[in-house]
């Protein structure tokens, strides 16, 4: 796995496992799934409901189309599958 995958999920087990509350996952799941596997579009729209200004959403977009540029879709879809062991344990 490249080292920017390695930090995505790096990234989401710490949110994860830092409080080991279930309010959290839902919303990282949506939103790193997104990241992942959706539009470059889809993923700045998801970003657009915390923070919807130019800066936040231009940067939003360029991490996700370097993340595309990135990663493999086997990549995405390995740590797609990590993510889901993740979300289902029961800390979360």
């Amino acid at each position: 796995m490249k080292p920017a995958g390695a930090l995505v999920l790096l990234w989401a087990a710490l949110l994860l496992i830092s409080g080991g509350d279930c309010k959290i996952c839902s919303a990282v799941h949506k939103d790193v799934t997104l990241f992942l596997t959706g539009t470059t579009e889809e993923y700045a729209q998801e970003v657009a409901q915390y923070r919807n200004e130019p800066v936040i959403l231009e940067n939003a977009k360029s991490l996700k189309e370097c993340i595309d540029g990135k990663m493999t879709e086997d990549d995405k879809k390995n740590a797609v599958n990590v993510l889901n062991k993740i979300y289902a344990s029961p800390l979360c």
